[in-house]
């Protein structure tokens, strides 16, 4: 167990949520960190089943970090499923690299998936936005400098079927790995996807 000041000397934790999820898809990550990472923000974002496009659920994201933190504390921040493109847009686009320490994305399609190609943007604005070479996603991999000063690590799943191909769950910049579990869902739930993320979040 960690002692109060090592706690302390971590910056507080963002965990955003994906598509079809609430902040209650990070329970099983929350035990595992056991108080360790306090303190710990869960927006719920009204992602209206992708209708939102992603940078209205930056700007939304924002709000959230400022109302807990102020304008200027530095955070760490996790980001699952589309939750990892809406944290990026949030760093990249929105100036929330001037205040993140590290962030990890967690089986989000930062290069795009198959599974948004179908729909179209006037429908669902935020899937689209997920779509392989999307125009946000072009305006993202197009200037990385804001990640450059950032702890940027990527985790996912070879054979994750929500973001396909699997290996496009990874941002185009520091580690990568592909974690032993079979689905999207897994990588929040089993102790193999578990281990490695809450490792990562508890460094100093």
């Amino acid at each position: 167990m960690a002692s109060g000041r090592e706690t302390s000397t971590r910056p507080p934790l963002v965990l955003v949520h994906g598509l079809f999820d609430t902040p209650r898809v990070f329970e099983r990550l929350e035990r595992r960190l056991a108080g360790r990472r306090e303190p710990l923000l869960l927006p719920a974002l009204p992602l209206r089943f992708g209708i939102a496009p992603i940078q209205t659920s930056a700007q939304r994201l924002a709000d959230h970090i400022e109302a807990a933190f102020g304008g200027s504390e530095t955070v760490d921040i996790l980001g699952f499923s589309m939750g990892g493109v809406i944290a990026r847009t949030w760093i990249q686009l929105m100036g929330g690299h001037a205040r993140t320490r590290r962030f990890l994305s967690l089986g989000s399609p930062q290069q795009g998936t198959l599974t948004a190609q179908p729909w179209p943007r006037l429908l669902l604005a935020g899937v689209a936005d997920l779509k392989l070479g999307s125009a946000l996603l072009r305006q993202l991999n197009a200037d990385l400098t804001p990640l450059q000063g950032i702890d940027c690590s990527s985790y996912g799943t070879a054979t994750d079927l929500m973001v396909l191909p699997g290996w496009h769950g990874v941002l185009p910049i520091g580690p990568r790995r592909m974690l032993p579990v079979w689905s999207h869902q897994q990588l929040l739930r089993h102790p193999a996807a578990l281990d490695p993320v809450v490792e990562d979040l508890l460094r100093a």
